[in-house]
């Protein structure tokens, strides 16, 4: 899988998730509730909005190769922060227990994208995190569940996947 390219002003997405740097994790407000606190321009509003788009659509492709048994090529195009995290023969035998469990999906409604930024000495790598999450119904459960698809904006300024799980 090719990294992901976002054109996201850090500078911007930063000023979204700054009240996320708490000593909890915690996602950074929506951009609504962020425009409360600082009112975000026009222009700062769009990119948002495109960045949620195009983040959204990226995470559809994640879900489409993990749909398509081909969870060592995420890995394979994963952020070092989740390599480092989780071998790949684990991340590909833990995705398909879980999955396995579910069956294959059979609906996934709009996602709804969350902004984080941790520091150092967190339960999670310092760094700026977009989580892509789906209301997803799976052939063996019934009720939608949230798929989850986390990405980390990497050193060299690209959005690499940092993370799965559905819960």
């Amino acid at each position: 899988m090719k990294s992901l390219r976002i054109p996201m002003s850090v500078a911007l997405l930063a000023a979204v998730a700054s009240t996320a740097v708490a000593q909890q994790p915690t996602p950074a407000p929506a951009p609504a509730a962020a425009a409360a606190q600082t009112p975000l321009t026009p222009e700062q509003q769009a990119q948002v909005e495109r960045q949620n788009a195009e983040m959204g659509a990226a995470a559809q492709q994640v879900l489409q190769m993990i749909d398509a048994d081909r969870a060592g090529e995420v890995w394979d195009g994963a952020s070092q922060t989740m390599k480092s995290a989780v071998d790949r023969d684990t991340f590909i035998r833990q995705l398909a227990a879980d999955r396995g469990q579910l069956g294959a999906a059979t609906r996934r409604d709009a996602p709804a994208v969350s902004r984080s930024q941790f520091q150092a000495g967190e339960s999670v790598p310092a760094g700026i995190y977009i989580n892509v999450a789906f209301p997803t119904t799976f052939a063996a459960q019934p009720q939608p569940i949230r798929e989850l698809v986390s990405f980390r904006l990497d050193e060299d300024r690209t959005w690499r996947v940092s993370g799965y799980s559905v819960r």
